[in-house]
């Protein structure tokens, strides 16, 4: 079992940049596969990145690649979405996720096992 806790969301400028963290309990953070995923009001929840056990896979949504970066630290437990060049459009609560199944990166929402309680981004225009 593992428990989540994301910090970093906010309100920030179209163009500005904001670091959201997600924080891991437990001594077995390095056995899941971590993904961030958005949920914007009125929307299904939809998965924007995901990393591997190890750090060395990632998978991006289309609609953030070259802009967000996934990354993590399994010596602090926790995994990292640095997110750039942000647009109105990305405004959602953002949640991280950790999947036990055993793959490079996971994309499905109903495959991750464990929730944190997410964070809010809003971008202004």
């Amino acid at each position: 079992q593992v428990q989540l806790v994301e910090s970093g969301g906010g309100l920030v400028q179209a163009g500005g940049s904001l670091r959201l963290s997600c924080a891991a309990s437990g001594r077995t953070f390095s056995s899941y596969v971590m993904g961030w995923f958005s949920q914007a009001p009125g929307k299904d929840r939809e998965i924007v990145a995901a990393i591997s056990r190890s750090g060395g896979n990632t998978y991006y949504a289309d609609s953030v690649k070259g802009r967000f970066t996934i990354s993590r630290d399994n010596a602090k437990n926790t995994v990292y979405l640095q997110m750039n060049s942000l647009k109105p459009e990305d405004t959602a609560v953002y949640y991280c996720a950790a999947s036990t199944l055993f793959r490079s990166t996971v994309v499905a929402a109903r495959l991750y096992d464990y929730w944190g309680q997410g964070t809010q981004v809003t971008v202004s225009s």
